[in-house]
């Protein structure tokens, strides 16, 4: 009643516990798991975040959390083990996701994690609506203080819940991947929502370029589910990206001119340096987005001789004899590429290698350097090389 929810449109029923031990569901707004709360008294999984939230933070910790960092491994490994000794005990309620893993506008379905089906057990998905017409109770781009606001100040607000059938693994063989993907069609078919590949990091990226005054956040989001099958970068790599491409200063269209790209990567107008960013202008517009800078970018870390190209260009450059290389050094290695450069120009790029400013660069600064700037590579490839590895995705920019 204090959030101006009179009755609640309920569709189909709960299966019982020992049929469906885990619950799926769609998440549009924090109101979803109070309601949980309520009808079923799940255990919830949640991100550690998520404990400090007023009222909700309450209401999950009384949920018997099962708490998650989705950024470490360990902890997702951690929590899936949780879910699959508590689904197989009759004793513990049963556990409820919201595999999102945020909250979205209710008309679209992003992808899900794969928490809920790596156990293997029967999963019940449920969905969660709220009809209005001008009132969108979606917990998105607003603050939970002015969201909670608007939501208290309505006569009513429209809730309603559907039970969808269970949905059982096929068998022993089927991939928690293809579990999911059934489940999510279920949910989205029923939502008559549309799947799209993005993730909680493109919400990540969203942020990012909202923090930097973006006039168009929404255009730094590349669909995360999929770069990350593709090129198997993490979400914050891709954050990392971002804000490198940030320095870039993009237009208000969010594209980037090639002197600015040349700037935030130390490089000199040069045909290398050309070739480089014609890689990635895929278009051949003249400018680059941020989804052609990193699709770029992770294309060329991705492939089998990025690393075997760094170990040899480490070595070429001095780091087969010794520990490190010097500024002298890395200039007579990559010479026939910089004819032109001037010693201030070298000296930048070196400074971009030389993390901790001691005139050196170790093996650990130089591959960090091209982990974060893989794209010059490039420089490292001897010129009887270049033709070898011409289309293999590593140098196929020169």
């Amino acid at each position: 009643m204090m959030v101006s929810y009179q009755w609640i449109k309920r569709k189909g029923k709960p299966a019982p516990r020992e049929i469906a031990p885990i619950i799926v569901s769609n998440h549009v707004s924090y109101i979803e798991p109070i309601f949980y709360f309520y009808e079923l008294f799940p255990t919830i999984v949640a991100a550690e975040s998520h404990d400090s939230i007023p009222f909700v933070g309450t209401i999950i910790r009384a949920m018997q959390v099962i708490y998650v960092n989705r950024f470490l491994p360990s902890s997702r490994k951690q929590a899936v083990r949780e879910i699959k000794r508590r689904a197989s005990c009759d004793k513990f309620p049963r556990v409820l996701l919201f595999p999102e893993g945020t909250t979205t506008n209710g008309r679209n379905l992003i992808s899900f994690q794969l928490g809920a089906f790596i156990p293997g057990y029967p999963i019940q998905p449920v969905i969660i609506r709220y009809p209005h017409v001008h009132f969108d109770q979606s917990w998105g781009n607003v603050s939970l203080g002015k969201l909670m606001f608007r939501m208290f100040t309505q006569f009513h607000n429209f809730f309603e819940v559907e039970y969808l059938p269970v949905i059982y693994p096929l068998d022993d063989k089927e991939t928690a991947v293809h579990f999911r993907e059934r489940t999510s069609r279920a949910i989205a078919t029923a939502l008559n929502a549309v799947q799209t590949g993005h993730s909680y990091g493109d919400i990540m990226l969203h942020m990012k370029a909202q923090e930097a005054k973006q006039e168009n956040p929404s255009s730094f989001m590349v669909e995360m589910t999929k770069v990350e099958s593709l090129f198997h970068i993490s979400s914050t790599e891709a954050v990392d990206f971002l804000d490198k491409f940030l320095a870039m200063n993009p237009d208000p269209s969010g594209r980037v001119q090639y002197h600015d790209f040349l700037r935030v990567l130390r490089l000199k107008a040069c045909p290398l340096s050309a070739k480089i960013f014609s890689f990635i202008d895929v278009e051949k517009s003249g400018t680059i987005t941020f989804r052609q800078f990193l699709y770029g970018s992770a294309h060329v870390m991705s492939q089998p001789g990025f690393d075997q190209t760094f170990e040899e260009a480490f070595a070429g450059c001095g780091g087969a004899v010794k520990t490190y290389v010097v500024e002298q050094e890395l200039r007579d290695f990559i010479q026939p590429a910089i004819l032109n450069w001037s010693e201030d120009e070298v000296h930048e790029f070196f400074m971009l290698f030389d993390n901790d400013n001691d005139g050196r660069i170790d093996k650990n600064d130089f591959l960090s350097c091209l982990r974060r700037n893989p794209l010059l590579i490039a420089f490292f490839t001897p010129q009887p090389q270049q033709k070898e590895f011409e289309g293999n995705g590593v140098i196929e920019i020169v």
